[in-house]
């Protein structure tokens, strides 16, 4: 998390209004701080200024696509620790493995009921959360895609 007793910030970035809503609002009813962004140069933006826990990406957005914003977040050394959760309509094998080579450590194939997103970015963060504490002494653990 961010800071201490804050719940963990999810940067929500995707191009179509509803989706984005609806990610916000079950999020939000899930304990989650919420920001968003509309296309991929938002998204860096948002990233650089919050320091959000977690990116749900979508990959299809306008300006800058999510496979580029990825891959510029993960250049970042300020922002490379940030986990990545990639968002697509495209279920085919290629776009799983695609999200992974451009820097995203899951993916989720849209639409996607909003339990399974929440449990997704629980997973992340546990796994985030693991990886910190291997880094601090403790064994560590790896996010998966």
């Amino acid at each position: 998390m961010t800071e201490a007793n804050k719940n963990p910030l999810v940067l929500v970035v995707e191009d179509y209004q509803d989706a984005r809503e609806m990610y916000a609002a079950y999020l939000q009813f899930s304990g989650y701080r919420v920001a968003e962004a509309t296309n991929g140069l938002e998204a860096i933006e948002q990233a650089n200024a919050l320091m959000p826990d977690i990116i749900l990406m979508d990959l299809a957005l306008p300006k800058m696509d999510g496979w580029e914003a990825t891959r510029r977040l993960k250049l970042q050394e300020s922002t490379r620790h940030i986990p990545i959760v990639a968002l697509t309509g495209h279920a085919l094998a290629g776009h799983a493995e695609g999200a992974r080579q451009a820097g995203c450590d899951a993916f989720v194939t849209k639409p996607c009921l909003p339990d399974a997103l929440v449990a997704e970015i629980k997973r992340m963060l546990a796994s985030r959360d693991h990886a910190a504490a291997g880094k601090r002494g403790k064994t560590s653990g790896r996010g998966r895609i």
